[in-house]
């Protein structure tokens, strides 16, 4: 794949259509202007950033973070009790691990809530504002498997024929954590946690504010739209999904310790890769807040 330059920072493009490994750049040092804008000219062109090599603390990943905007806390999001962190809120955890780094028994229904990262899905699409960059460090990984695959939604939307892109162009989704567990068959929800993962209303289109390209915006997450009866809308989403993630617009990361690989939520679906249930697999995600809500929420 060609490199692209942009003074001293460097792009080379690994995946067939999104996703590019980046040098000159020290991120366990703070960046200057110049740096950070590099950055998020990345983002807008492969969506998808790849920095090897970088030994990071906590520290030096929030300050990665907030240089590039404004961090999304953690909470509620996940089945773990607030006695149960083993991260400050800063950090969403997406772990095996427990607050005293042992790995979930297999049953513990955590563990399989988090399954449903082996969904397709934008993280916090079912939160009114949506995210904007997830920034994932791995810190400990298996001995094989658990790569990450992220989706190209700019040419899942490209590759939509005539009728289908005017259809989906004003679509209104409902979106839950609720809806992509049902999914896996986990139905095991208190009524605290229904009304907590209460649906949030998104568009499934949008438009990139700096490249003006379009995307799909689609997760598991999403389980109805608005004005379709709900099989018909599920059964729709799915052929969406199917298209949006054949093979040609698919990047599989494989990880190494070091590693911190950033994408765009707004312009991406990923997924994680199973791995082997004994093994520790510690990588910590930082999130940036989205630019606003997508479309109007029901009133309370």
């Amino acid at each position: 794949m060609a490199t692209k330059t942009a003074g001293a920072v460097s792009f080379r493009q690994v995946g067939p259509c999104l996703a590019a490994e980046v040098e000159g750049i020290d991120l366990t040092q703070p960046l200057s202007p110049r740096e950070v804008a590099a950055v998020h000219a990345g983002m807008d062109e492969y969506a998808v950033l790849v920095f090897h090599d970088q030994p990071l603390t906590d520290e030096q990943q929030l300050a990665f973070t907030r240089s590039l905007g404004e961090i999304e806390h953690a909470i509620g999001t996940s089945l773990r009790a607030p006695d149960e962190y083993r991260l400050p809120t800063t950090f969403a955890d997406v772990s095996n691990l427990d607050k005293n780094n042992q790995i979930y028994a297999r049953d513990d229904r955590r563990r399989l809530f988090a399954l449903g990262n082996r969904l397709w899905h934008s993280d916090s699409s079912f939160k009114v504002v949506p995210a904007k960059y997830s920034l994932l460090h791995a810190r400990s990984i298996p001995s094989r498997g658990g790569n990450t695959e992220f989706a190209d939604m700019r040419a899942g939307y490209d590759a939509l024929d005539d009728e289908t892109r005017a259809l989906v162009q004003d679509l209104i989704c409902e979106h839950s954590q609720i809806f992509s567990r049902q999914q896996l068959g986990f139905t095991d929800f208190t009524e605290e946690e229904r009304a907590r993962f209460a649906p949030v209303r998104q568009c499934l289109v949008r438009t990139h504010p700096v490249t003006g390209r379009k995307s799909l915006y689609l997760s598991s997450h999403a389980g109805g739209i608005v004005g379709w009866p709900v099989p018909e809308a599920r059964a729709f989403l799915r052929d969406l999904i199917e298209i949006a993630t054949q093979r040609q617009f698919v990047y599989s990361h494989r990880w190494r310790v070091g590693d911190l690989v950033m994408w765009d939520n707004r312009q991406t679906m990923h997924r994680a890769r199973p791995f082997p249930t004994h093994e520790p697999r510690d990588v910590r995600r930082t999130t940036l807040v989205g630019d606003g809500p997508t479309a109007a929420q029901v009133a309370a």
